[in-house]
């Protein structure tokens, strides 16, 4: 039966207005909290983030106004990022870039500040749907990973069937980082979970699995925390690209990082902080169901 006129006109007026966007497929959900502060629980976030049942989308994340520590900084507006899961995480690249886009549409600006939990992040317009941002400074100090204990770094004392010796990193967020010659003879999916669980990462581990295709292309896949394995993360790939400096991989501070949903440039530079390049998509918008 087709819906009359009236049964249409009776339906409760929408909810809160969001945007759909995308880099690299990495899907966000994003809604500005700046007039009217937006505190979802962990159940409404896991609706909104189902593909079956809300929107759809890989995070949540709330545009806020900075905090006062972010106005010092410059910084245009806090991002809050909110996982599958419901976890307040540091740091996404790709949600950066996406979030920056719409700051910059709405600023007329074409470069400008984003206060997140990993710090306050410089962002540019370098072409129409092409941004660039500064993701922060990576550290392989062990308590800033964090570790549960002192290890050397570099080298990781894990091994899981095929997977060993990887690096570990933080830019803001944890990551493992594992070199190997073939990634497709590898199950990502199946072995991740047994390393990012692992009792030395008292708060996870995003874990990639790299492969270098020669000194300035890299090829990259990564088990995020509390998302799963996914199509494209742009941490992991600044990670990867110093992870492969370090251990003497390649020599190239600028270099493509090819994930499956496509490329980015990463770039480390001298003090260690990283710079990423990469594509943003405008999906959609609408409205969440009323709180």
């Amino acid at each position: 039966m087709t819906p009359s006129r009236t049964t249409w006109q009776q339906i409760d007026p929408p909810g809160r207005y969001f945007i759909k966007m995308q880099g690299l497929r990495n899907h966000f959900v994003i809604v500005d909290g700046r007039a009217d502060p937006y505190h979802p629980g962990r159940s409404e976030i896991v609706h909104i983030c189902d593909p079956q049942t809300g929107v759809g989308g890989d995070q949540l994340v709330i545009i806020e106004p900075p905090s006062p520590e972010g106005e010092k900084s410059g910084a245009y507006a806090f991002m809050r990022l909110l996982n599958v899961d419901g976890r307040d995480v540091e740091a996404c690249g790709n949600a950066t870039r996406c979030i920056a886009w719409l700051l910059m549409q709405e600023s007329g600006v074409d470069a400008l500040k984003i206060e997140t939990r990993a710090g306050v992040l410089e962002c540019q317009r370098e072409g129409d749907m092409l941004i660039s941002c500064m993701m922060g400074k990576i550290s392989m100090d062990w308590q800033k990973i964090p570790l549960s204990r002192q290890q050397d770094t570099l080298h990781l004392d894990i091994e899981v069937e095929e997977l060993s010796d990887p690096v570990g990193l933080n830019i803001g967020n944890p990551h493992a980082v594992f070199f190997v010659d073939d990634l497709d003879s590898i199950d990502l999916q199946r072995l991740a979970p047994s390393v990012q669980k692992n009792k030395l990462f008292p708060e996870e581990v995003n874990v990639g699995l790299a492969q270098m295709i020669d000194a300035e292309n890299m090829r990259l896949v990564v088990y995020e925390r509390g998302a799963g394995l996914t199509t494209a993360c742009g941490s992991g790939a600044c990670v990867a690209v110093f992870a492969a400096i370090v251990r003497g991989l390649t020599k190239s501070h600028t270099m493509t990082v090819l994930m499956p949903a496509g490329p980015v440039g990463i770039e480390i530079r001298p003090d260690d902080t990283a710079v990423m390049t990469g594509p943003v998509d405008f999906c959609f918008t609408g409205h969440l169901p009323k709180e």
